[in-house]
């Protein structure tokens, strides 16, 4: 008698429990493939441009280009390298973006930190105009920003593309938030056993700070390698001219060559897919723990 009632119960049993699992199933199959097609929206226009880079100029002349190229020819690349200096410009923007992404992530981590942990007079008050900087556009600032680096002869030259944007008010801001989900009693403790201000920010907070860091060294970098609008108003001579700013020239009035122009989109996004490909766990725990959603 026991024999057969347990049988039911232990059926019963079973399928209550394959329901959730087969449920769990359902939404994991849904979710891969909502994943999947948003990758390759997102993917699809980087493998247009290797197509078009990898195609003949004759061949998009004449609209005959599909999305699997019949013929793959690398003269757009031998172009871009050989009848432009591409390998200069990139070279400027690199020199450019390391320079600036040290001079602003200093700035911007130390301007943060006194922010977020040092109380004084009007700190709310400097905190919201550093912020009110966010709503100015760029377009207002290059008139007084070209007055300024021609006064102190910089034009033409590497620092008139770094120093005017040396601190970021979007990079102030995540310090600050990251800074303040930091407990006040290990930078006592740190202050306890004799550590200055400097030796505390360089010994306690940064080695915590290493998310923040990444996030700001990624998004600085993103920023100054393809800024556009002023390295080509501070620049005037071409072998200074930064990538974004020399392929701008590539484009022609009535004809422009495609393949080349499309070989040297992709060697200026290449750093930036790398960067963020190598600090990509760092910069999510930075966004996470800044606050910012």
């Amino acid at each position: 008698m026991s024999a057969t009632s347990t049988r039911p119960r232990t059926a019963a049993a079973t399928s209550a429990t394959t329901v959730p699992e087969r449920r769990r199933r359902r939404s994991r199959g849904r979710r891969f493939v909502l994943v999947t097609v948003l990758a390759l929206v997102w993917v699809f226009p980087l493998y247009w441009m290797v197509v078009t880079a990898l195609s003949r100029r004759e061949d998009l002349a004449a609209g005959d280009v599909g999305l699997v190229p019949t013929t793959l020819d690398g003269g757009g690349f031998h172009r871009a390298m050989v009848d432009f200096p591409v390998l200069q410009w990139t070279a400027n923007s690199a020199a450019i973006a390391v320079v600036a992404v040290v001079i602003t992530v200093v700035v911007d981590v130390m301007a943060g930190y006194v922010l977020a942990k040092h109380r004084f007079p009007g700190r709310s008050i400097v905190f919201f105009l550093i912020i009110a900087t966010l709503m100015i556009p760029i377009q207002v600032l290059l008139v007084p920003q070209f007055d300024l680096v021609a006064k102190f002869g910089w034009l033409n030259s590497y620092w008139a593309v770094i120093v005017p944007r040396s601190a970021e008010a979007f990079g102030v801001f995540l310090a600050r938030q990251y800074f303040l989900s930091m407990p006040d009693e290990l930078l006592e403790a740190a202050q306890l056993d004799g550590a200055g201000q400097l030796r505390t920010l360089w010994s306690v907070v940064l080695p915590l700070s290493r998310p923040l860091v990444a996030v700001l060294v990624v998004m600085t970098f993103m920023y100054r390698w393809n800024e556009f609008a002023w390295p080509l108003v501070a620049l005037r001579d071409p072998a200074l001219y930064t990538l974004p700013v020399g392929l701008s020239f590539l484009q022609g009035q009535y004809t422009t060559d495609y393949p080349a122009l499309m070989a040297g989109a992709l060697v200026s996004i290449l750093p930036v897919l790398v960067l963020f490909a190598v600090a990509q766990r760092q910069f999510v725990a930075g966004i996470a723990r800044s606050g910012l959603k």
